[in-house]
């Protein structure tokens, strides 16, 4: 079996991942660190996941945002700690170490985003097979 990566999703992938980097370590203002990084951090993880999955996965925005909301909850019970991971730095930027609802929002708004994105790539598609 051999992977066909997507190259399209793969950089669009090392583009947000860059952002993402970027934010985190020279951006530290009120808005777009810990708002927009959020909004991004569920389109990270849709490019890495269309990179590698070549078939439509209609809820894929769906089960993104319930995988991030699950990490922020587990963060509102410090999984981290539970896990005993809480001494590893790249434990505690992976799981996080700090719940709030406002990072769900966020994570939503993303989410929203990127269904509306499908949608409109759907009805090109269309248009271009027609």
């Amino acid at each position: 079996m051999r992977i066909r990566l997507n190259i399209k999703y793969l950089c669009a992938f090392i583009a947000v991942f860059i952002i993402e980097a970027i934010i985190a370590v020279f951006i530290h203002d009120n808005f777009i660190r810990p708002y927009l990084g959020d909004v991004l951090i569920v389109v990270l993880i849709y490019c890495f996941i269309k990179t590698f999955v070549r078939n439509e996965i209609k809820l894929l925005p769906l089960y993104i945002f319930v995988f991030a909301a699950l990490v922020e909850v587990g963060q509102y019970y410090n999984l981290a700690k539970l896990l005993g991971l809480s001494d590893y730095a790249i434990a505690r930027v992976i799981i996080g170490s700090t719940f709030d609802i406002m990072d769900i929002v966020c994570y939503l708004i993303g989410c929203v985003g990127l269904f509306l994105f499908e949608g409109i790539m759907r009805k090109v598609l269309a248009e271009g097979h027609s």
